[in-house]
């Protein structure tokens, strides 16, 4: 198929179409009109000549071209990222835009403290939060230092263990004054248990506990709802006891049976080790943050 040469801002379009759903809430994403959104979507089919998206009432979704289209897409965005960050300052300057990816519960609960000291002593330096639970592609430069809770396995990329991070399950004070405290697993039937909804891999790690998710009271698979719903006095939930200590309010419960730990590792592509910006958030990184994830 001859393609003829396609703007990178159509392709940005089609990212943000295939990610929201819609053209109005791609425009909104990208800040742009909607007419806007829907030229570049029709230029880059006809530049193509064929379909990437199925048009229906409820919204747009991704042809069997545009499914295939878009991980190289997605590549190619993370490229022109990584791009303008290189081009933020010379590789010597502790200044410029530094992108970092971390889980979510790391991400809010651990870093914003960790960072404000460093942003505040290098008021040049910018850092970009990339928070999910789903590994970002350093190779791919979608980020370019992560946190990450399991080692990793990717060559080119320079890692280093960080900590431990002990998890458990945690309830707040009140709740146990109204419920009482678990001794047994068999007693967290008696209990309002906060876990997730449909996230496979959380889900085997209750199993694995004893817990099946028909036991949960209270589903979601975003952690920082699990989390609130703990120190609000919901019920009995799964945390990091590092988050956990900085509340004298919040307990731990069946410490000795319900209990597993994860390995963090700071890690980041080979090839940045030499510039100052990356090297500078890295080294903070290591100096502070198994302090931090230990409470």
């Amino acid at each position: 198929m001859s393609i003829a040469p396609i703007q990178w801002d159509h392709w940005r379009s089609f990212i943000a179409v295939a990610e929201h759903g819609s053209l109005s809430a791609a425009a909104r994403a990208l800040g742009l009109t909607q007419p806007t959104i829907s030229r570049h979507v029709d230029l880059l089919e006809a530049s193509l000549g064929a379909t990437l998206f199925l048009r229906a009432p409820q919204g747009m979704t991704l042809s069997d071209l545009g499914q295939q289209m878009l991980p190289e897409a997605r590549a190619m965005a993370a490229s022109a990222a990584a791009l303008e960050r290189a081009a933020s300052a010379p590789l010597e300057a502790a200044r410029g835009v530094v992108r970092l990816g971390a889980s979510e519960v790391v991400g809010a609960e651990v870093l914003p403290a960790l960072l404000a000291p460093l942003l505040a002593d290098h008021p040049g330096l910018e850092v970009e939060l990339a928070l999910s639970n789903h590994n970002d592609d350093l190779l791919r430069r979608e980020a370019d230092l992560a946190l990450r809770m399991v080692r990793p396995t990717q060559s080119g990329l320079v890692a280093r263990k960080l900590a431990d991070v002990q998890i458990g399950l945690h309830a707040h004070s009140s709740y146990l004054n109204r419920h009482g405290t678990p001794e047994t697993l068999d007693d967290l039937a008696d209990h309002v248990l906060i876990g997730p909804d449909s996230d496979a891999a959380a889900l085997e790690g209750f199993a694995q506990a004893g817990i099946p998710r028909r036991r949960i009271c209270l589903r979601c698979d975003r952690e920082a709802a699990q989390l609130n719903a703990i120190r609000t006095g919901v019920g009995i939930g799964v945390m990091q006891a590092g988050i956990a200590r900085r509340d004298p309010d919040l307990r731990p419960v069946l410490a000795g049976k319900v209990a597993f730990t994860l390995e963090c590792w700071l890690v980041l592509h080979a090839d940045l080790r030499q510039t100052a910006r990356v090297r500078l958030l890295a080294d903070h990184l290591a100096e502070h943050l198994p302090q931090a994830l230990a409470g």
